[in-house]
């Protein structure tokens, strides 16, 4: 029978159950035309981009300094890209390796920037609840299970490692098969790994709250306005108006490639999900997921679920390869195959599934630097003011963001803290190469990655070169999935 998705909405659960439904902001040239806003002011500073990341810097930016004019550029509406179909884990874990960031400190330095995406997923949670943000933020961990020798080999040596650089068993420990499968109890369980410092939530209820308390306290939001441009002192919207800033924030993601110069920036990836019917408490007796744990195995293909508020089962993986020439399609998004091919993964984690019925099916495009490596900086830009970038979380930004947009309102104000000289503060991301050994590079190291899942699943012996791969990937040697 397995599991349909006939019939399921092509839209993300998160933004489809909004109440009231998303209606977006007026434009720049509308604010500027009906007098809301003046068209030839200089703000303190101008943000590109209404995401997590946008959004938590003019968030932490009003906190500090009330007095700055703030303005937020969105495209479309806040929360439409990654940050509000994303899968909904708040998770304190950086793309980047450990070694990469003790490389450009040291290792105990490396330690403190993960100890602060620890520290983030907690000030989710805390903001959440102070600002009464209803977005069903429960910090249950991440569950980890690996299905074959090889992913139980990897945990292994990953939890040991972590423990010889300083992590406590607190923060990630090991788990027999039997304690597993109490947390997860999906196929074939050899051992499974417990990370703590991570929270399930809904992403579009965390942005919507979010972006209503950021213009409560005076920041300036213009939705549907496309960005085309950005220059030292200057933001270039699409229709060619200039809007003058002391400080430009880029905070794109995905769609770093869409502005003028940035087009080899970013490589937007795709990533996609299902979200199943509300499930009975029988079910979840079966499966687990007691705290709502988020969940995953230890493939090198990347899946990634959560049993949601109301008790369905919300599942993704990188279904849909890299498209040529940094394409971003809206048809790949909602694609079939792929969409299926998520749901049988799902029932072949879970075959007490069988028969049940998938009511959304998504995707979208996060955003992944040449070398891997999220982080952000704040420079002069030789004109009297400042630029900053940020970003490059290859998916895992929903803490990470939290973090990077609390540190640039520091930069920004020049408070020194805890957070200004962290490790992935000053980070700089090289050109992609130009097509098409972009295409060759990309779709090449994900397919050596997905015949070595299919290998190691058939034959239960470790795929010695995709091991190699997605170790130089991690380390930003080779081009990225």
């Amino acid at each position: 029978m397995g599991i349909s998705i006939v019939g399921a909405t092509p839209r993300a659960l998160w933004l489809d159950r909004l109440d009231p439904p998303i209606e977006p902001r007026p434009s720049w040239s509308d604010l500027t035309s009906g007098g809301d806003v003046e068209a030839d002011r200089e703000w303190d500073v101008v943000i590109v981009g209404g995401g997590f990341s946008g959004l938590w810097t003019a968030y932490y930016l009003n906190r500090l300094d009330p007095s700055r004019s703030v303005l937020v550029l969105e495209r479309e509406y806040c929360g439409f890209g990654a940050s509000g179909r994303n899968g909904g884990w708040c998770v304190g874990e950086l793309a980047g390796s450990f070694e990469r960031y003790a490389t450009r400190s040291s290792s105990a330095e490396a330690l403190r920037l993960n100890r602060a995406v620890f520290d983030a997923v907690d000030e989710v949670g805390r903001i959440a609840e102070a600002e009464g943000i209803d977005c069903h933020y429960t910090k249950g961990g991440v569950i980890r299970v690996a299905r074959n020798r090889p992913q139980a080999i990897r945990q292994q040596a990953e939890v040991a490692h972590h423990h010889s650089v300083g992590f406590t068993s607190d923060e990630i420990r090991l788990l027999t098969a039997e304690e597993a499968r109490h947390h997860l109890n999906a196929t074939d369980v050899h051992t499974g790994i417990f990370f703590a410092p991570a929270a399930a939530l809904d992403p579009a209820r965390l942005v919507r709250g979010l972006t209503e308390v950021v213009e409560q306290s005076g920041v300036t939001i213009a939705e549907q306005t496309a960005v085309s441009a950005i220059e030292p002192g200057r933001v270039v919207p699409a229709d060619g108006t200039g809007i003058r800033a002391r400080s430009v924030i880029r905070a794109t993601e995905g769609y770093t490639r869409d502005l003028h110069g940035a087009r080899r920036d970013m490589v937007p990836i795709y990533s996609l999900m299902v979200a199943t019917e509300p499930l009975d408490e029988a079910v979840f007796d079966q499966i687990g997921l007691a705290g709502r744990p988020t969940f995953c195995d230890d493939r090198y293909m990347v899946i990634y679920g959560q049993r949601t508020a109301d008790n369905r089962l919300a599942f993704g993986g990188r279904g849909v390869p890299y498209l040529f020439g940094s394409a971003i399609k809206p048809g790949a998004e909602t694609l079939k195959s792929a969409h299926q091919l998520i749901a049988d993964t799902l029932l072949e984690l879970f075959p007490v599934l069988d028969g049940i019925r998938v009511t959304h099916r998504w995707g979208g495009v996060l955003g992944m630097p040449r070398n891997w490596l999220p982080g952000l900086h704040y420079r002069p830009d030789g004109q009297g003011g400042h630029t900053g970038t940020m970003g490059g979380y290859v998916g895992e930004g929903v803490a990470a963001s939290n973090l990077a947009g609390r540190t640039m309102a520091e930069l920004i104000c020049g408070v020194e803290t805890e957070r200004t000289n962290l490790p992935w503060v000053g980070v700089s991301w090289p050109k992609w190469e130009p097509e098409p050994l972009r295409w060759l590079g990309v779709r090449g190291s994900r397919s050596i990655l997905l015949t070595a899942d299919n290998r190691e699943f058939a034959t239960d012996r470790e795929a010695k070169l995709a091991a190699r791969v997605a170790h130089w990937l991690r380390d930003g040697s080779l081009l990225a999935r």
